[in-house]
């Protein structure tokens, strides 16, 4: 399997990478494209790619059809956004950069935290 960093190397966005790497390890078949209007944090600095496409991997994976089902997804999206918050205090792009995280690092933590999540 080819971390997500590593497409994120070559021309990936941080999203599209978490995307790839997902689908190439776990046999899905998740749109890439999902995630090519999610990097620099939604192009504006704003919620950080690499998270958000862990929390969308999660709703493809945990979340519901029917609003009569129970909600899963929440959970393990909420744990993953504690997850990052207690490493980095952050998980807005502009502020990661500027605490000198590197797209590298957040992209494979959240891809390793999004494993961990959905395996526990």
């Amino acid at each position: 399997m080819t971390k997500p960093s590593v497409y994120h190397q070559q021309g990936y966005t941080c999203a599209e990478a978490i995307i790839k790497s997902y689908n190439e390890e776990h046999n899905t078949n998740i749109p890439v494209s999902l995630g090519s209007g999610m990097g620099v944090g939604m192009t504006v600095g704003s919620l950080c790619g690499a998270v958000n496409a862990a929390a969308m991997v999660v709703g493809f994976i945990k979340g519901r059809e029917d609003s009569s089902i129970p909600n899963e997804a929440r959970s393990y999206s909420r744990e993953l956004m504690t997850r990052v918050r207690a490493k980095y205090n952050t998980e807005i792009c502009s502020e990661l950069k500027r605490n000198k995280v590197s797209c590298g690092e957040i992209i494979d933590f959240s891809y390793e935290a999004l494993n961990e999540l959905l395996q526990g």
